[in-house]
């Protein structure tokens, strides 16, 4: 293969989305944006120092649901994502 070739197997659309990872319900709550996605994951954006589970909850405003997700990779302020299942909107999360 190419040096620099695509190896990912699903095609990441570019996003814009404003999301939350929430750690549990009486927990903290971490702002965060989505920089792009596909059916079985996404990248996700922080402050490099924010500290995340390796599992956790993650609330899209905009797509109506959270996504239960598992941290893949992460460099600097850029984290890649699994999803793992799909939710409601949190009944006690008002984002």
């Amino acid at each position: 293969m190419p040096e620099g070739a695509e190896t990912r197997r699903d095609h990441r659309q570019r996003v814009l989305k404003r999301a939350t990872i929430i750690i549990s319900i009486t927990s903290s709550e971490i702002s965060c944006t989505m920089r792009n996605q596909h059916a079985g994951g996404a990248e996700l954006k922080l402050p490099a120092e924010t500290k995340i589970p390796t599992e956790f909850l993650l609330y899209v405003p905009v797509d109506g649901v959270a996504y239960r997700s598992v941290v893949r990779w992460r460099k600097n302020e850029k984290v890649g994502i699994q999803f793992t299942g799909v939710e409601l909107k949190p009944r006690l999360h008002y984002g």
